[in-house]
């Protein structure tokens, strides 16, 4: 459908790349920024407001959207959708838009640059350097040749992942709640098939219930190798203290987390906001040379915020424009 989108309003909680602000205004759209007020003070205006772009301030719930009574469209510049009460939104007939496609590259690129750390113990031999050690053997590291990698999660960021593996000569498996999505990169299998001849596990899942503490003791205990992990994916996926038992076991090598258990919704800070002190199993992952930690940060490149941008822009085009 062609609209006239002048009469479109479009308020921004968050700041995003120029290119965001500038696209929107060229094709006409009425754009307003308020990255300060709290959420009660944007739940007083956002009836006059037909679209809302976010990217993690604060949730989009069903109060929010009850008050939101012209709003057609919410656009999410990032990946996921958690927090946003969608069930409730597509009800009142609000388009939900999110650009997984914008950073699926630059995650890819960090979990393989997460995995080749841990199999060459970088992490760990450049702080011994700094502190004047010089230690071959005891950095003697692993080849990615030859090995099984399982991917739970295979949508944009999982198949990115693959699609860096294909030249290093190994084994991909991939397990999804959809069927036949298995393609050139990745052999699509059974969880317990993966669990049997993983040496190396990558999430790319959501945050649903489904897969809320997905990995914890019960399914660690299922892989028949001990295994590597990598997550870039969402911090609440993970069991931490579950996670620091395996790594203390060795039934976990070691693990490679951008995204932490403890997190603010927002993403924002570290921990969330009722914590009060630091959780022992936190304090426990930050002793381990085998651990590699990064503050969520897997799609966030100087290309990916552009590239953000530009697939939120192209997506509210479309739904006005039918392009």
């Amino acid at each position: 459908m062609n609209v006239n989108t002048a009469a479109i309003k479009i308020l921004h909680i968050d700041s995003n790349h120029s290119y965001l602000w500038n696209e929107l205004t060229a094709l006409g759209f009425s754009n307003v920024a308020d990255y300060t007020s709290s959420k009660a003070e944007i739940m007083q205006v956002i009836h006059e407001y037909q679209g809302i772009v976010i990217r993690s301030r604060f949730p989009i719930d069903k109060a929010f959207i009850d008050r939101a009574t012209q709003l057609q469209f919410i656009a999410r510049v990032g990946a996921g959708l958690e927090s946003i009460d969608c069930e409730y939104a597509q009800e009142k007939n609000i388009t939900l838009i999110a650009a997984p496609e914008g950073n699926s590259n630059a995650v890819g690129e960090h979990a393989l640059g997460m995995l080749l750390n841990l199999f060459n113990n970088l992490n760990q031999a450049n702080a011994q350097i700094r502190q004047g050690v010089w230690q071959r053997e005891g950095n003697r590291g692993h080849e990615l040749e030859g090995k099984t990698i399982g991917i739970i999660g295979y949508g944009n960021m999982g198949k990115s992942f693959a699609k860096k593996l294909a030249g290093f000569n190994v084994k991909v498996m991939c397990y999804d709640v959809k069927e036949k999505i298995g393609d050139n990169y990745a052999q699509q299998v059974s969880l317990q098939e993966l669990q049997q001849q993983a040496d190396v596990l990558s999430l790319h899942v959501p945050w649903t219930p489904l897969t809320h503490q997905l990995v914890n003791k019960e399914f660690i205990a299922a892989f028949a190798k001990p295994f590597w992990l990598i997550n870039t994916a969402r911090g609440k996926n993970v069991v931490t203290a579950d996670l620091v038992d395996a790594l203390k076991s060795g039934k976990i090598l070691g693990a490679g987390l951008d995204v932490l258990e403890f997190e603010k919704s927002s993403f924002e800070n570290l921990f969330q906001d009722n914590s009060s002190e630091i959780p022992a199993a936190f304090q426990a992952l930050l002793a381990m040379p085998n651990v590699l930690l990064s503050p969520h940060i897997a799609g966030w490149t100087h290309e990916s915020n552009l590239k953000l941008a530009q697939v939120i822009v192209a997506k509210i085009k479309a739904k006005y424009q039918g392009e």
